[in-house]
């Protein structure tokens, strides 16, 4: 599927309704999915609508996804879309940044997100998630947003970040960055500098944030022993000329590490919870899977959270139904063909992962909860660029691998120790609108209660029929280089075949191995956080 210009080319219809001034504004604001959707009703899946002076044109389903990822950055500009990130990331940081230097930026966080560190995470979780519910007793009730929101920011800086900010900063830290990240204000993405509360606490917790950044940096300096985290990483790296950052820019870019592995997993950690217990059919295949993976006191290791296959269709589902983030943006630099029509530089184009996730011909009864759309033998998502929560293209959200994992060992605890009950009907859990990274309402109440001992169940045979060798004696190996990011998961599961050199770089040893290498390098492709690696068999 790829865009095609013709001579015929056309502009998209424009949504009726704009008013002076303001556009289509006020219906937007109130709910942007909603709105979204109508649009696809009327125009179909192009269209165009007005936010203040932004001319904004809207592409959903596979193909204009796909036309959005797949567009060059000298076409669709990230950059000038994400003005919003400025006053959070600061001046000349990521989206503020020249090519060439967000480029080496966004390359020196990568090391962080990639398989080696990825492997120690995992008890880091478990102990937070232990110490935060030491208290909770066998059974009470607890806003599960607030709890997921705080619980989330102490395992993401715990991993990311280093233990100043775990333990001696976490609670300034804490307020800090849920000012950082209420920063991201839909009026924000129109006007970043408005001077409004909301937008003054940002740049007041962006102030705050660098002097403490830059105190540590003066107490690190000092001690003989470095420490192995990614606040160390970016103290030690060095841009291609030789320069170090600065401790602006060192400010800028832990804020993007945390973005990337935290700021929308609160929300869908508590949805995890929601629809699990308005579905207690699957809750019930949920509990039973840990049960048998992990019995009471099992265990989580890295190796363990990778075979879940039902709850990992369920966060899946979760992220169908409730991504965090409502639409994506990008400025248009060059004239973006797409079929018949052409959308022109200088306007914006955007899609949306909830209103694609929607789609009644791709996800059939798309309102209903239903993890086994993603079974083997179902496969709704098999459409290249139908299921998009964490984006996809070389842009896909790089810290996706590491809020899978975190949500994995969060849930391998917590639904080993309790279960879970509404307190309010089920109908009135919904999506809030009001923040750029969508949420459940809060309050957000649910009621917990202790579960008795669990006997650990003999372990399954989990070995897939997909991953036993056929009558050939070779399988060929195909990678989509424009999604690969260099997370190095394919060389930690199959170093015979993939190589990743430290600038991230992929080279294949063997484009057609012997097929006794063929479960290894199936495990390389599940693994790959892009989706960039296929694995096909003569």
């Amino acid at each position: 599927m790829t865009a095609q210009q013709t001579s015929t080319s056309k502009e998209p219809q424009k949504m009726p309704g704009a008013l002076p001034l303001i556009g289509n504004m006020l219906k937007f604001g109130k709910n942007p999915y909603e709105y979204m959707s109508l649009l696809r009703s009327k125009l179909g899946e192009i269209g165009e609508f007005r936010l203040f002076h932004q001319q904004m044109i809207l592409l959903t389903g596979p193909e204009g996804n796909e036309a959005f990822f797949r567009a060059p950055d000298d076409q669709l500009d990230q950059n000038e879309a994400y003005k919003v990130m400025t006053p959070i990331f600061g001046k000349g940081v990521v989206f503020d940044a020249p090519p060439h230097i967000k480029d080496q930026q966004l390359k020196m966080l990568m090391p962080v997100l990639r398989d080696k560190p990825m492997r120690t995470y995992s008890q880091i979780i478990v102990q937070e998630v232990e110490e935060a519910i030491k208290d909770w007793g066998d059974k009470g009730e607890v806003d599960l947003l607030e709890f997921m929101k705080q619980l989330t920011i102490y395992t993401s800086s715990h991993c990311l970040l280093g233990d100043e900010f775990r333990y001696e900063l976490n609670e300034e830290f804490s307020h800090l960055y849920h000012d950082l990240e209420n920063g991201m204000h839909p009026l924000a993405f129109i006007f970043p500098y408005l001077p409004i509360p909301i937008l003054r606490r940002r740049d007041k917790a962006r102030v705050r944030l660098q002097e403490l950044v830059t105190e540590i940096i003066e107490k690190r300096a000092k001690k003989e022993e470095k420490s192995d985290d990614a606040f160390q990483m970016l103290i030690d790296t060095r841009y291609e000329d030789g320069s170090a950052l600065s401790p602006h820019e060192i400010t800028g870019l832990l804020i993007g590490t945390l973005f990337a592995g935290h700021h929308t997993t609160a929300g869908t950690a508590t949805w995890i919870t929601l629809e699990l217990a308005r579905n207690p059919k699957e809750m019930e295949r949920v509990l039973a899977e840990f049960d048998e993976l992990y019995g009471h006191e099992g265990e989580v290791t890295f190796q363990s959270l990778r075979e879940i296959p039902i709850f990992e269709r369920v966060i899946k589902e979760v992220l169908r139904l409730h991504p965090p983030l409502i639409m994506l943006i990008r400025k248009v630099a060059k004239d973006l063909p797409f079929k018949d029509y052409v959308i022109k530089a200088g306007k914006y184009v955007c899609v949306s992962p909830r209103v694609s996730h929607r789609i009644p011909e791709i996800f059939p009864n798309p309102e209903v909860f239903d993890p086994d759309r993603f079974t083997e033998e179902r496969q709704e998502d098999a459409i290249p660029f139908s299921w998009v929560a964490f984006g996809g293209g070389r842009h896909k959200c790089s810290g996706n691998a590491f809020a899978m994992l975190q949500l994995k060992a969060i849930y391998a605890i917590l639904l080993r120790r309790y279960k879970f009950e509404l307190v309010d009907p089920p109908e009135s859990y919904q999506d809030d609108y009001k923040q750029m990274v969508v949420q459940p309402g809060s309050p957000c109440r649910v009621r917990y209660i202790k579960r008795g001992t669990i006997q650990q169940a003999a372990s399954a045979d989990k070995n897939e029929a997909s991953e036993t060798a056929n009558d050939q004696t070779h399988f060929k190996v195909e990678v989509d280089y424009d999604l690969c990011q260099g997370h190095a998961n394919c060389m930690a599961e199959a170093p015979e075949i993939f190589q990743v050199d430290d600038k991230g770089t992929l080279t294949v040893l063997q484009e057609t191995p012997d097929n006794a290498l063929l479960k290894k390098a199936q495990a390389a492709a599940r693994y790959c956080p892009t989706g960039a690696i296929k694995i096909k068999q003569k």
